[in-house]
């Protein structure tokens, strides 16, 4: 099993358990956005997208830099890939778990009378 550091992980989902949050996540996967896209489509303040930013750039899920008057955010992938990671981690456990009953219900099962 793959070992992941806790508060990395346990930061990203926290992060991701917004909706808003996840919506500025979404949209960045189509590309780098500044401030004022990503607050374009949200039913909140300039000031709460900022503040919701600063949660995913904390997180290590969102990058920012400021271009003059601009400050573009952009998806950080190394902190994307590691919640991928522990997803599928899952995903594979739980897969073996049903493979695994479903030859155990292939073998206990009683043969049908021809």
């Amino acid at each position: 099993m793959l070992q992941y550091q806790t508060k990395p992980l346990d930061l990203a989902f926290q992060a991701l358990s917004d909706p808003g949050r996840r919506a500025m996540v979404e949209r960045l996967c189509l590309g780098p956005a500044s401030v004022s896209e990503l607050a374009k489509p949200l039913p909140m303040t300039l000031s709460a997208v900022v503040q919701h930013l600063k949660v995913l750039e904390e997180a290590g899920l969102v990058k920012s830099q400021k271009l003059g008057r601009v400050r573009t955010c952009s998806l950080e992938l190394k902190a994307m890939r590691q919640v991928e990671g522990w997803i599928a981690e899952r995903k594979r456990f739980w897969e073996q778990q049903y493979d695994q009953l479903e030859a155990y219900l292939a073998q206990t099962a009683p043969e049908e009378d021809k």
